[in-house]
């Protein structure tokens, strides 16, 4: 006998990944990248939808400044994982030459790609200035470089009057994705009609008022019809707590025997059951689609075996 409600079964929760492409102590560039590359196979292989790299410039540990050039060689050494980037910081950049770049790497690697971007300076001041002068004057333009940037991906953008392409169109144009962790961001992803991701990895603020204010904005377009939303947190699985701190300590370059990271609100270091809980838990609350997982460890195969035992434990209790 039943009492006739309707059973409402929980939303699977669809995992992927984010690296910062971390550099260990003593660690050569070559071995960061072909780890980045390893870490994405490893994804692809535990059912991750999707491996993205992250942007940055001159900050100590990380080896990820051009992520579109990452993703040429990780999409030659991967079958079908989605690759993209967390995030392409627009401010630096032409949107002709972004969607010339990503529209190659959309012909490469055909409906795979997908273009994550952002309005971080990505690195300290010196660094920025020297990447694009002016990098506040450049975050002011930012509503105007989205347009341009969905016109040209969408073959629409004119300049002075005159149409411009950006070549080579593929046949299928990456997916667009806007990365902040406030309404301001929210808004850009929803007036562009555009997936919003909020990376609460790297933010105290709480997602909900940015994720409702990009679903009420959301405008539909011809690359989503409805709002789309992921949440970026910060997980590191291992047999415990205290070891997956250790682990989150071990390797990285610059900390003190006596300093600690300092702890997010969205962060998870513990076991592979822990995790899981707190995901159905922010799953719940945020009504988020997907997650991206950031693992913040400079231990290689620290790394590794998180992705897999969280993995593993998502399809053993889906």
């Amino acid at each position: 006998m039943t009492d006739g409600s309707a059973y409402h079964p929980e939303p699977p929760i669809q995992l992927g990944i984010l690296d910062l492409v971390p550099q260990a102590e003593g660690a050569a560039a070559e071995q960061a990248v072909r780890e980045a590359a390893r870490l994405a196979q490893t994804a692809e292989a535990c059912g991750y939808t999707r491996y993205w790299a992250a942007e940055h410039h001159d900050l100590p540990g990380l080896a990820c400044a051009a992520p579109e050039v990452l993703l040429a060689h990780i999409g030659a050494v991967t079958r079908s994982i989605k690759l993209g980037t967390g995030a392409l910081l627009l401010p630096h950049y032409s949107p002709l030459k972004v969607a010339e770049t990503f529209n190659l790497l959309s012909a490469l690697y055909p409906g795979r790609i997908e273009l994550g971007i952002g309005r971080a300076p990505g690195g300290p001041a010196h660094a920025s200035m020297a990447l694009s002068g002016n990098f506040l004057q450049r975050v002011y333009g930012m509503e105007q470089s989205v347009k341009a940037l969905t016109g040209l991906l969408d073959g629409t953008y004119t300049y002075e009057g005159e149409p411009v392409q950006a070549k080579p169109a593929a046949a299928a144009s990456p997916a667009l994705w806007m990365l902040g962790t406030g309404s301001r961001s929210a808004g850009y992803a929803a007036q562009s009609g555009c997936g919003f991701v909020f990376g609460a990895f790297m933010s105290d603020e709480d997602p909900a008022a940015a994720l409702a204010a990009y679903r009420q904005a959301f405008v539909p377009s011809s690359r989503l019809p409805g709002p789309r939303t992921i949440l970026a947190v910060s997980v590191l699985c291992a047999e415990s707590a205290g070891e997956a701190a250790e682990l989150a300590r071990a390797g990285r370059p610059g900390l003190s025997d006596e300093a600690a990271p300092p702890r997010r609100q969205h962060e998870i270091l513990g076991t592979a059951g822990e995790a899981v809980s707190r995901l159905r838990d922010w799953q719940s609350r945020y009504r988020n689609d997907e997650f991206l997982i950031m693992t913040p460890s400079w231990n290689y195969e620290a790394r590794q075996r998180s992705v897999r035992l969280l993995a593993e434990c998502v399809k053993a209790l889906s």
